[in-house]
């Protein structure tokens, strides 16, 4: 297999400056704040697909997806229906652009909470275009593979014996694509979590036929993970499948 030699994103120094002061000026939040929002891609009822204000990765097209009128509501207060859209709705604005063939890659994923890497607490969503780096050639099968949770036709979720990074991954894995599948399981799935962690991070992947969201537990980032590259799992996974199992 052929391996990119580019492997690291660069940070635009100037922009994160910006993104800093402009943070730290404001009095409302801006997405809240619907009317003031600019380079606006599409609208569909409370969701709106926006570029990034501070795009801070060099060679790069960075997307914000708002998911709500207002700061109060989370994956947590959604409606079915709002989830169902929401999810639909990333999914497509994503596989577009990795279809678009103007991207090495494309990424979608969600910050939520103190620990997830996240600088804005109004719920959102990122879809970021990569042109010089191939996220997959980073992935192996072994990371979405598992203790079966629930399964429904070809789709199912489990929870991962060998994580990418942190001990708590479950996946919510549909082949084919199954937008309806994800949505109607996400809010079961993140309720769990944050018994556990007060942050999350949900990441997307279009990996051998199959969507894909893992739902990441994260705890202050492990030194081993930091230092060596050395990911944790858990003697708790068995525990910790048969009590997602009592949710079904």
């Amino acid at each position: 297999m052929h391996v990119n030699d580019e492997k690291h994103l660069t940070f635009v120094y100037k922009t994160i400056k910006e993104k800093i002061a402009y943070r730290n000026s404001l009095e409302t939040c801006p997405f809240c704040n619907r009317e003031e929002l600019e380079d606006i891609i599409e609208i569909d009822g409370p969701l709106i697909l926006l570029k990034n204000k501070f795009p801070s990765l060099a060679d790069t097209c960075q997307l914000v997806l708002v998911e709500t009128e207002n700061c109060s509501e989370s994956i947590l207060t959604y409606s079915n229906e709002h989830l169902r859209k929401l999810i639909k709705f990333g999914i497509d604005h994503w596989l577009e652009m990795e279809h678009s063939g103007d991207y090495k890659s494309v990424v979608f994923f969600k910050n939520h909470g103190p620990l997830s890497g996240g600088s804005m607490d109004h719920s959102h969503m990122q879809i970021v275009g990569m042109k010089n780096i191939d996220y997959k050639e980073n992935i192996r099968d072994e990371i979405f593979e598992g203790i079966e949770i629930h399964k429904e036709g070809a789709s199912l979720i489990n929870i991962s014996t060998k994580p990418n990074a942190c001990s708590t991954e479950i996946n919510i894995i549909t082949r084919p694509r199954d937008d309806n599948y994800i949505a109607d399981h996400l809010q079961i799935l993140v309720n769990y979590i944050m018994k556990q962690s007060s942050s999350y991070n949900l990441f997307f992947y279009s990996w051998n036929n199959s969507i894909i969201c893992k739902i990441v537990a994260r705890w202050v980032t492990s030194p081993f993970i930091i230092g060596y590259s050395i990911p944790h799992d858990s003697n708790r996974i068995q525990k910790t499948a048969e009590d997602l199992r009592a949710l079904f």
